[in-house]
This record gives C-alpha cells, sequence and structure tokens, in this order.
C-alpha cells in the first residue's frame, strides 16, 4: 500500500512510519526542512514542502499516489501558540484544509487527520471521562488551531465524500519523546542521578495533576486502525481511559531506575491554573475498530528510562 506522512520526523509520527514499514507500505513523507531534524529511514521516499503552500502540497501527494494519508504535520506546543498564534493558527488549520484539498483533487484515498485533546481546555470532574461528545473550551491558539482543523473533516465527509478521519489524542508518552514534556524531563534527571552525574534533587511543580496518558505505540497503532476500519466524517478520542497523578509517573521512575531521589517543590513551576483532573474514554474507537490500549503503564515507563539512561 502507498501511504503519504506529513509530520514524519515528530515524535508519534517517527513510530508511524516505523510500523508502516514494518508492515510492508510504501512510505511518501512531506518534509518541511526549516523545522525537521529527524533523518528517515532510508526506504521512506522525502519530498520537500510546506503546508502553506497548496500548490506544493498537492503536487506532493500527487506524485506519492497514497492510499492512504496520514496528516500529524503543524505546530505542536501550546505554550509557544502564545508566541506565534498566527503562525499556529495558520499552519493547522489552513494547512490542514490543503492537506483534504489535495486528498480530494487527488481522489481514491483514505485520511487520517490528527488534532489534539488540547482542544478541551477545563472540563468539569462532574463531566468526565471526556467523549467525542464533550463541548471544546480551547483555552490557547494552539487549541483553538486544532478545533478549526477538527470542523473540516466533516465538512470534506459532507461536501466531497473524502474519506476523512478525526483522531484526537491524549497525551502519549514513549521512547523518542524530547525534553519540554513531564516523562521524558523526569527521565532524563532520574537517569542522570543513577549514572552520579548530578545531586539526587528533583525540583518539581504540581504533581498532584491527573492527566491520560497512552504509549506512543498504541496511539499509532489506532491510527492505522482509523485509516482501516474508521467512519468517514467521525471523531475518535484516543486515550487510555486512565487519569493518572503526575506524581506516580516520578515515583515510578525512581523505583525502576533504584535511586534515592529528593522531591523539591518549585514555587516557581506551580501553576495556579493547572487543570486537575482530566482523562477521556476510548468506547468509541474500541467499538468502531477493536482497539483499545495494550502497552502498560509501567512498561512505557521503564522504556523511556532506559532510553535516557542509554545517553552518555
Amino acid at each position: 500500500m502507498q501511504v503519504f506522512v506529513t509530520g514524519a520526523t515528530g515524535f508519534a509520527g517517527s513510530h508511524l512510519v516505523d510500523r508502516l514499514l514494518a508492515a510492508g507500505h510504501r512510505v511518501t513523507a512531506l518534509v518541511h526542512a526549516a523545522t525537521s531534524r529527524m533523518q528517515l529511514p532510508d526506504r521512506v521516499t522525502v519530498l520537500e514542502g510546506d503546508l502553506l503552500d497548496e500548490a506544493a502540497v498537492a503536487t506532493a501527494v500527487t506524485q506519492a499516489r497514497p492510499d492512504v494519508i496520514y496528516h500529524l504535520a503543524g505546530q505542536a506546543y501550546p505554550a509557544r501558540s502564545w508566541q506565534i498564534p498566527g503562525q499556529t493558527i495558520a499552519v493547522n488549520s489552513v494547512g490542514t484544509a490543503n492537506v483534504l484539498q489535495a486528498a480530494v483533487n487527488y481522489g481514491r484515498v483514505r485520511v487520517v487527520v490528527v488534532t489534539s485533546a488540547d482542544i478541551y481546555g477545563v472540563v468539569h470532574k462532574a463531566n468526565l471521562p471526556i467523549t467525542e461528545q464533550t463541548p471544546p473550551q480551547p483555552r490557547h491558539p494552539y487549541g483553538v488551531s486544532k478545533w478549526a482543523a477538527a470542523q473540516l473533516v466533516p465538512l470534506y465527509w459532507e461536501r466531497f465524500g473524502l474519506e476523512v478521519m478525526e483522531a484526537r489524542p491524549f497525551n502519549h508518552i514513549g521512547p523518542g519523546q524530547g525534553l519540554g514534556f513531564v516523562v521524558p524531563d523526569f527521565a532524563s534527571q532520574v537517569a542522570a542521578i543513577k549514572r552520579g552525574e548530578r545531586d539526587n534533587t528533583i525540583q518539581v511543580g504540581n504533581l498532584e495533576a491527573q492527566r491520560d496518558f497512552t504509549d506512543v505505540r498504541d496511539v499509532v497503532r489506532a491510527y492505522v486502525a482509523l485509516a482501516e476500519q474508521g467512519q468517514p466524517g467521525e471523531t475518535y478520542l484516543i486515550a487510555s481511559g486512565q487519569p493518572v497523578p503526575i506524581r506516580l509517573l516520578l515515583t515510578t521512575l525512581i523505583k525502576l531506575a533504584g535511586v534515592d531521589v529528593q522531591v523539591v517543590y518549585d514555587q516557581a513551576r506551580l501553576r495556579p491554573s493547572d487543570i486537575p483532573c482530566l482523562y477521556a474514554s476510548y468506547t468509541k474507537i474500541q467499538q468502531h475498530t477493536g482497539w483499545q490500549p495494550q502497552v502498560p503503564l509501567e512498561q512505557s515507563l521503564a522504556d523511556v528510562l532506559a532510553e535516557w539512561s542509554s545517553i552518555q
């Protein structure tokens, strides 16, 4: 099968490419040279292009001749979206429109558009778990941009008959995730303590907040399941269905490393606006495709710790 992937050099995108190649698919990746840093496997055909260049995206799709398109590319950092709000909204919404229009013009293709659970903002405890019916209330330009991209999915199905589905993932973790996210931030420090490269103090913010974490390998397996069995025009939440305290992530990493760590609260890291608890139901995607999480949380954390422990 011919597959076209945007965002192939990102955290989830790289895992998706590995899975597709392992399954014997022929993969073409659209790469933005200014922002892509990861080297893709030799078997991947690389095409350079900008999501905001409608003609370039259309040409790339035509050259790739895909049976399936996975659209993961975009500006991926909520905090950065306050610094570049216009660019974030343009890349994530207009860029998605350009991919979908290219798919319509090419034809005969199924599309999975990846958005984000960051569209939800504050959800009261009484309304948890989040489902596909939960009203989004984005709290930053990134959330707005992903909500706008999500609105294009049913429109392109209804207007053009494009077989496009939306995958809306919650927090995903696993090997290959860069610093700036809670698990690699913790794991990198714990690994450094174990190697004797730093003292045994870790400064933390709010450890009581609870979030929904799914292993990235399960997440990309969900993307593939949607490409194969998802219903066009539909939105699917990808989640573990379980709220996990941030404290559990840290204590598990410390236990796995077998080190003594002193946890120190840093007032500068405590954010009063933190949402206390956020988790979602994966019932819909399970019903439509049979997908459910398989990788246990402790295995995900062990794999991340092993990765950081091997860094010299």
